[in-house]
């Protein structure tokens, strides 16, 4: 098990930037595949992006591809999550996730979450 906490969300104009941190507590942050998800209101959680335990491969939605970027670092139990050129259809509450999914875009292939952080982006 381990936990997780978000932390770097806000208010931000259309076209701004944010960058998200995830920290975990516990000694097996660095085997864990982690995920990074939204849901905004009356929508379903959906993946955004995911990388892997050694930063060895990273994975992106299509819809956020080339705006955000996921890192991690092992020495600090950390992910990141860099949001650029941010549009209003992004904002939602922001969810990092820890598994070793067998599909890394899916919800239920991770088993443990942080409470989110709510990004909001202004038109």
């Amino acid at each position: 098990q381990v936990q997780l906490v978000e932390s770097g969300g806000g208010l931000v104009q259309a076209g701004g930037s944010l960058r998200l941190s995830c920290a975990a507590s516990g000694r097996t942050f660095s085997t864990y595949t982690m995920g990074w998800f939204r849901q905004a209101p009356g929508k379903e959680r959906e993946f955004i992006a995911g990388i892997k335990w050694n930063s060895a491969a990273t994975y992106y939605a299509d819809s956020v591809k080339g705006r955000f970027t996921i890192s991690r670092d092992n020495a600090k139990n950390t992910v990141y999550l860099q949001m650029n050129t941010l549009k209003p259809e992004d904002t939602a509450v922001y969810y990092c996730a820890a598994g070793a999914p067998s599909y890394y875009y899916r919800v239920d292939n991770y088993a443990n979450w942080g409470q989110g952080t709510q990004v909001t982006v202004s038109s």
